[in-house]
């Protein structure tokens, strides 16, 4: 085994290989950009080096520099983690002159499944099930066209170099192929250096099932079951579980089958991901082949309590694999969801800046955290703006989310943006539950987005009661003589509630609406955090102070409510509401990112739905477009400008 190891990544899949390597005795070294200098990887490793400045193209993708690295620091082998070098041949190979053992396949798989036309092709020759498609690279935009014709509607134009959902747009008409084939080729070009595109049949319904394949240097290759990877966004995976919940037995064998055949057919080794997509009729077929630890990784070693990045580190060492297909149990249930810096009420868009609160759910039995920020830490513009991953894991299903959830009420984040309360509704929703879901689950969902209406709270009662009982503790003058008080719930139309504190000490009695309610109360304002149980039902909240107002936050349900002495609440409900300032007048940046391209000039006149420019970020293009007729007063940004969220970019007359 190694002594020490360079870990040629960042954030929380540096810091979760790191874990493993530490347990395993093995020496840890990070590797950072100007913008890494302080991140919680850096400060986990047992030594870091500086690779170069902020943008990954010159730091986390120089391959120089970090077999410098290895070379200054005397690692004898190197774990890419996802993304970046992670399934860059080149890399390997470079790591192989040096003499230094990469922590994952060989050249030739990578290769090989790298490049998603050849492996179609490969996938095809190894008896694996494959979608209907056109496998050649597609010309031009016509010639995209006259494929999608033959195939026939829906297609999906997908980069051939692609992940991570980039470069990747379905097209359900003859215009939607153009602009896709457009879309798909620009993004294409600028995430991974190669604009080919390929086209495929569409399977409308779908659902997203992985196989987790693992293979020593010897011949040896298993399965582990499988991962469900439905519930997607813009093609990226949002929640995970293991195992799927539409799967029987015979299905999972054959898939386990078909990936272990593709896998020996390209002489893998190490930790490897097949991806299928799955039919309502539980028919499958392949979509590629992630030669790498996958982010969704930790479900699997839940339910079979195998440590993934251990058996890779033994099989880079040369060791053959100590288990066999019959050693592999499914044994229980884990469900993950992605926390992102995003902002789910202004359409997911990623946000920046320094982490002001971080406190993360107690890793106890059933709750697991793979976390790569902390408090003071910053989330950059220059990288994907994951957070951590959170994982509830249980007996069934049902247990897995409820701890999945429970962890959800207890993770605290102030700074950017969060999408905790996305997560949560997604989890509570009926049709999750019932595990009813596919790849179009969001978009079915939430057809207009994501907005404050899509979360509600069944007993809202609960939260006035909890209110009433903080307002009692810092500010007992706001409530009345005999401890009434009118609780309004400002996020919901200035609802009242009639609510009375009784007793004293943490367990009191609230009575809400003429229902009285035991409650115990532990409230942390250090950490926002807030146990409460009320008549015997224990839950986690967190709780802020808003001005006068109080901020509570249940299941993704934010209750923003004042409370008052009963008079003063009648009084305020005299008060008019402020209306919004209107700001239709200008087109805004929606994030924080790169003017790419402005399609219109002073003068000009705009109808709705027309193009009018494309922003950047996280190496998304997003297309900004005139939501009605309007002629452009003034241009108030260029082309190569850096803008801020909400940066006025065009004003109309």
């Amino acid at each position: 085994m190694f002594s020490k190891i360079l870990i040629a990544n960042r954030g929380e899949i540096a810091c979760r290989v790191m874990r493993t390597a530490k347990r395993l005795g093995i020496a840890t070294v990070a590797v950072y950009s100007d913008a890494d200098a302080d991140a919680l990887h850096v400060r986990v490793a047992d030594e870091a080096i500086r690779i170069g400045p902020a943008p990954s193209v010159e730091s986390y993708l120089r391959i120089d520099t970090i077999v410098d690295a290895c070379r200054s620091t005397g690692a004898q082998a190197v774990h890419p983690g996802y993304g970046f070098l992670s399934e860059n041949a080149a890399f390997a190979d470079a790591l192989a002159e040096a003499g230094i053992v990469f922590v994952g396949p060989p050249v030739g798989a990578i290769t090989a499944m790298g490049d998603k036309i050849a492996s179609k092709k490969l996938a095809d020759e190894a008896g694996v099930n494959t979608i209907p498609g056109y496998t050649d690279v597609v010309r031009d935009a016509a010639h995209a066209v006259e494929i999608a014709d033959g195939i026939g509607y829906p297609v999906m134009l997908k980069a051939s170099a692609g992940g991570g959902g980039k470069g990747m747009r379905v097209a359900y008409d003859r215009d939607g192929c153009r602009e896709g084939f457009d879309r798909a080729t620009s993004e294409a070009r600028s995430s991974f250096g190669d604009d080919r595109v390929f086209i495929e049949k569409f399977i409308e319904q779908p659902r997203h099932i992985e196989i987790q394949v693992l293979a020593d240097q010897h011949g040896s290759c298993i399965y582990l079951g499988e991962r469900e990877c439905s519930i997607q966004r813009r093609h990226q995976k949002v929640i995970e579980e293991a195992p799927s919940p539409f799967l029987d037995e015979a299905t999972r064998r054959a898939m386990g089958e078909q990936a272990v055949a593709l896998s020996r057919a390209v002489d893998y080794c190490s930790a490897g991901t097949v991806e299928f997509i799955v039919d309502k009729h539980r028919n499958f077929y392949f979509l590629e082949m992630n030669t790498r630890l996958q982010v969704e990784h930790p479900v699997t070693e839940i339910v079979t309590g195998i440590d993934l990045v251990e058996q890779m580190l033994h099989v880079a060492a040369g060791a053959p694999l100590a288990l066999t297909q019959d050693d592999v149990q499914l044994d229980g249930w884990a469900v993950e969801a992605r926390i992102y810096a995003e902002d789910p009420l202004r359409n997911f868009l990623p946000s920046v800046g320094r982490v002001e609160q971080y406190v993360a759910p107690t890793e106890v039995d059933g709750v697991r955290v793979d976390a790569g920020v902390y408090a003071g830490g910053e989330v950059s513009i220059f990288y994907d703006p994951m957070i951590a991953k959170l994982i509830g894991y249980g007996s069934d299903r049902p247990a897995a989310v409820a701890n999945l959830l429970d962890a959800l009420d207890a993770y605290v984040i102030r700074g950017p943006a969060d999408n905790i309360a996305f997560l949560s509704a997604v989890l509570r929703h009926p049709r999750f539950a019932s595990g009813d879901i596919s790849t179009a689950f969001i978009e079915e969902q939430y057809p207009d987005g994501f907005g404050p209406e899509c979360v509600t709270h069944d007993q809202p009662e609960l939260l006035a009661a909890i209110a009433t009982e903080l307002e009692a503790r810092v500010n007992p003058r706001g409530l009345g003589a005999d401890g009434q008080a009118t609780v309004v719930a400002l996020s919901d139309d200035r609802k009242g509630f009639d609510a009375t504190v009784r007793g004293e000490g943490d367990s009191r009695q609230v009575i809400v609406n003429g229902v009285a309610h035991s409650l115990q109360l532990e409230w942390d304002p250090r950490t926002t955090l807030a146990r409460a149980e009320i008549d015997g039902t224990p839950f986690t909240l967190q709780a802020m102070r808003d001005g006068i107002d109080w901020q509570l936050r249940h299941r993704g349900y934010s209750f923003h409510a004042r409370v008052m002495r009963p008079r003063t609440a009648e009084l305020f409900g005299l008060m008019p509401v402020k209306a919004p300032p209107d700001l239709s007048r200008f087109l805004l940046s929606p994030m924080p990112g790169l003017l790419v391209t402005l399609s219109v000039g002073e003068g000009d006149r705009v109808e709705p739905g027309q193009d009018l420019a494309i922003v950047e970020a996280m190496k998304m293009e997003n297309v900004l477009r005139a939501e009605r007729a309007a002629t452009v007063a003034a241009v108030l940004a260029q082309p190569g400008d850096n803008l801020n969220v909400d940066q006025p970019i065009l004003e109309f007359d």
